[in-house]
């Protein structure tokens, strides 16, 4: 599949082509949110079932604890939030990603083909 991707000034990022866009965002000093946004209900379902979006994959791709991630669906919006403690307080001098902004592109990533 040879998707183009998207990327524009909200920050939101995704494969046009799937039918659904990843932004990532800071969620306050301790934790970062990822949203999945689905073009679609049979999309949303699909991604809801998809094995790369669950709480251990997650954990393994970000390095993170999976007791730490938690995973909201959205049905009605046909959303799927992700949240996870950020590896070092925002702003602190270890901090490499002020905003969040990096962590979708490795989620989108690791979704390539789904």
């Amino acid at each position: 599949m040879n998707a183009s991707t998207t990327t524009g000034m909200t920050g939101i990022t995704g494969t046009s082509a799937a039918g659904y866009h990843i932004r990532s965002k800071n969620a306050g000093p301790f934790w970062l949110t990822i949203d999945v946004f689905c073009d679609d209900t049979a999309t949303y379902q699909r991604l809801c079932d998809e094995p790369r979006l669950g709480r251990d994959a997650i954990a393994r791709l970000l390095h993170t604890r999976p007791d730490g991630v938690k995973t909201f669906h959205i049905e009605a919006l046909n959303v799927i939030k992700i949240s996870l403690p950020r590896p070092v307080v925002q702003g602190a001098l270890d901090d490499r990603d002020m905003h969040g902004a990096q962590w979708a592109n490795l989620v989108r990533e690791s979704l390539q083909g789904a």
